[in-house]
């Protein structure tokens, strides 16, 4: 009986002991080094590492469009064309705390060719548009911001005319390189929201804003073009701004808006308004191949048009461009 007796006492001992070892809880040990929280559990080493916040994001967009025409022995008529545009977008946001910065470059050059014409190459597209504003936040939606705007175009630009009686076409000079260029400088309130959608709008009034006018071509700057006083190269203005833009607006599945406007009143001539009105439809096929409709707009009542009668006069410049090829976000 008492050999039962010590065979069932040591079954129970080592029943306890399998019960203490399921039971059993490890703590891990927690290690610092440079900064970083290691947990020891065992002869294995977890390696805890906090998630570093981004604040910058950059990126941008190039595009690239080519239409060619070519004719030989073609009985109903025509020439040969080649037409050219490219451009490229960057831009680098930064956001830390209630702290805003957000750059954009845009950069567009065209070129045609056509082949029974005296001047065959010719410029369609130059544009060159830089904006940077920095904001503090003063509350959700609202930032007290500053805001550089910088346009100019790189090449010269001509008009072609052909006077009466003449087979031979002519060629003024009517633009180059920052001749104009503009650069404008703001500080006011701005109201700035994103939607879950990731498209953006921002609208910021300023009422201190200075406005300058750029003309470095002294045959250009010698008649007053774009309003400089004649023989000078830079017209400065003080006045109220208002500029307004929406970006990646979603209009349907694939096909994207953005715009921007800037609205500038002299104090001096205050109501006159100078606009710069762009716009951007975006009709992506796929990550490759997109279609974009551009329209650009501008007034300036100090620059006055050549007409093809030879007067001049103030009008609405406007610029349509329908484009279809290569497009790379990155």
């Amino acid at each position: 009986m008492s050999k039962y007796l010590l065979i069932y006492g040591l079954f129970l001992l080592c029943f306890s002991h399998t019960i203490q070892a399921q039971d059993r809880q490890y703590i891990p040990d927690t290690v610092l080094i440079n900064g970083d929280t290691l947990l020891m559990l065992g002869d294995s080493l977890i390696i805890d590492v906090p998630v570093k916040e981004i604040f910058w994001k950059t990126g941008g967009n190039y595009n690239l469009n080519i239409q060619q025409v070519t004719l030989s022995n073609w009985a109903a008529g025509g020439s040969s064309t080649f037409a050219l545009t490219s451009g490229l977008t960057l831009y680098a946001n930064y956001k830390k705390e209630k702290k805003v910065w957000d750059t954009q470059l845009t950069f567009s050059m065209g070129f045609n060719r056509q082949d029974n014409r005296d001047y065959k190459t010719r410029k369609t597209n130059d544009n060159f548009h830089f904006v940077s504003n920095y904001g503090r936040e003063l509350s959700e939606f609202f930032y007290l911001s500053t805001q550089l705007d910088a346009r100019a175009q790189l090449l010269a630009g001509y008009k072609y005319s052909r006077p009466a009686g003449s087979d031979v076409e002519v060629r003024t000079r009517i633009s180059n390189l920052l001749s104009p260029g503009y650069v404008q400088s703001s500080t006011g309130l701005n109201y700035r929201k994103t939607y879950k959608d990731k498209s953006k709008i921002s609208v910021i009034l300023s009422p201190f804003t200075g406005r300058f006018t750029i003309v470095l071509d002294d045959s250009l700057s010698r008649v007053g073009a774009f309003g400089v006083t004649p023989g000078e190269n830079v017209r400065a203005e003080a006045g109220v701004s208002l500029a307004a833009s929406v970006t990646d607006i979603q209009l349907m599945k694939n096909i994207t808006w953005k715009s921007d406007i800037n609205l500038f009143s002299n104090y001096e001539v205050f109501g006159n308004m100078v606009v710069n009105f762009n716009s951007v439809i975006r009709m992506k096929v796929n990550k490759f191949i997109s279609t974009r409709i551009e329209t650009v707009m501008i007034y300036d009542e100090n620059v006055f048009i050549k007409q093809d009668d030879g007067t001049s006069r103030q009008a609405v410049q406007l610029q349509n461009l329908v484009n279809f090829g290569i497009s790379l976000d990155f």
